[in-house]
């Protein structure tokens, strides 16, 4: 079996693994830049750039945030160890990229922060959408998953070539002083907001569609999903700001 065999996506990926939140990033990060569009951009932020690094890793050559890169470094010798055969083949189309998501003007993409790196195998890269992954992927994201990596097989709209450091990853790298000089002293609460996406955000659609919204369940936080928040938190006595803390969570019965 080739390694870019097409299968469908498998049951159960990204087991307490969450895709990084825009709060979250912005938060802890910083903002790369004041602008985004579909374009590859530099990182502007002074602060974060200083903290962006280029060097091999593994097999692969790569810039991105030292501690993604440190930790990326971890998941291919991970990798090496338990899957030589794919290991040899892994290549990759970009880290650090600082735009928006594909066919958005609200989401920013965690490529923006050198976080995340979409991959290829034997030179081929994984269509975006179809709902095909290669098998290749399927091996691989598992370990991707032990390091606190999200595996983009996982958004509504299928993405596997993608990896990205989880939200839950981030966050312990603040807890371990890996983010001195950019984040703050406390932590905020982790929250939904405008250009967050993933199953999170499927899931926040269909609880605001029991109460009337008639959103598209794209797990996409677009502006449709900012008013179906705000007007719920505005119906229920809660601060309309359109973002999905504790109080609305409880509140939808997330």
């Amino acid at each position: 079996m080739s390694f870019t065999e097409l299968v469908n996506v498998p049951a159960g990926i990204n087991p307490d693994v969450s895709s990084a939140k825009q709060a979250t990033m912005l938060s802890l990060l910083g903002n790369p830049r004041q602008s985004y569009d579909q374009e590859c951009r530099e990182v502007t932020d002074i602060r974060l750039a200083s903290m962006i690094v280029f060097r091999p890793v593994g097999r692969l050559r790569v810039r991105g945030l030292r501690p993604a890169v440190d930790s990326l470094e971890r998941v291919l010798a991970d990798i090496q160890r338990e899957e030589p055969a794919i290991h040899a083949v892994l290549g990759h189309v970009g880290m650090l990229c600082a735009r928006n998501v594909r066919g958005s003007n609200t989401a920013i993409s965690n490529h923006s922060w050198g976080t995340a790196i979409d991959l290829t195998l034997e030179g081929i890269l994984d269509r975006r959408g179809d709902d095909r992954v290669q098998v290749g992927l399927t091996r691989i994201a598992p370990i991707f998953n032990g390091h606190g990596w999200f595996w983009g097989a996982g958004f509504r709209t299928e993405d596997a070539m993608h990896f990205e450091c989880g939200d839950e990853l981030i966050r312990q790298w603040h807890r371990d002083g890996l983010l001195q000089g950019l984040a703050p002293a406390t932590v905020p609460d982790p929250v939904l907001s405008l250009g967050d996406r993933g199953p999170e955000v499927v899931e926040l659609q269909r609880k605001l569609n029991e109460f009337g919204a008639g959103l598209v369940a794209d797990g996409i936080f677009g502006r449709g999903t900012h008013a179906a928040v705000m007007a719920f938190q505005a119906r229920n006595g809660l601060s309309a700001d359109g973002v999905v803390g504790p109080m609305t969570r409880r509140a939808l019965g997330l």
